[in-house]
């Protein structure tokens, strides 16, 4: 799902990034640590389908038109409550946000475990997350 650069500037509000002072604390003294440095991250989405795999500081963006992927450098920032990435993509700044939230995709029997949404190019895209520690559950293809 799109959503308009009103929904994008309140995500950003929501998603904004914890002062350096806080070390990734959030408001109430709690650090958000449900994803390890080291895990993969995968977010997914759908209408229109995109997926979006962050490892090691490096993002691949792919679509059905770029089904190989485009590869960024991606950072990881400490949210309110959830966690962050960002970085540009074929020029555009791209944001990505992941919260704790069982998520279904709407097409499938899956339930994963996170919540996603990608701010790119004045568009905000919303989907599903999960880990490879923290895996989606229902069939492998769906």
């Amino acid at each position: 799902m799109i959503r308009t650069p009103a929904a994008l500037a309140a995500l950003m509000l929501a998603a904004a990034c914890a002062p350096a002072e806080t070390d990734g604390i959030d408001p109430e003294g709690k650090a958000f640590d449900a994803v390890a440095p080291d895990d993969t991250v995968t977010m997914t989405g759908t209408e229109p389908f995109w997926s979006l795999k962050v490892t090691s500081g490096e993002g691949l963006w792919t679509t059905p038109d770029n089904q190989p992927g485009t590869r960024f450098a991606a950072q990881r920032f400490a949210g309110n409550g959830g966690l962050g990435f960002s970085g540009t993509l074929d020029g555009k700044p791209l944001t990505a946000t992941l919260t704790p939230g069982e998520c279904s995709d709407g097409m499938s029997d899956r339930r994963f475990p996170f919540v996603a949404t990608i701010a790119l190019g004045g568009e905000t895209w919303e989907g599903c997350g999960y880990t490879d520690r923290q895996p989606f559950t229902g069939p492998e293809a769906p």
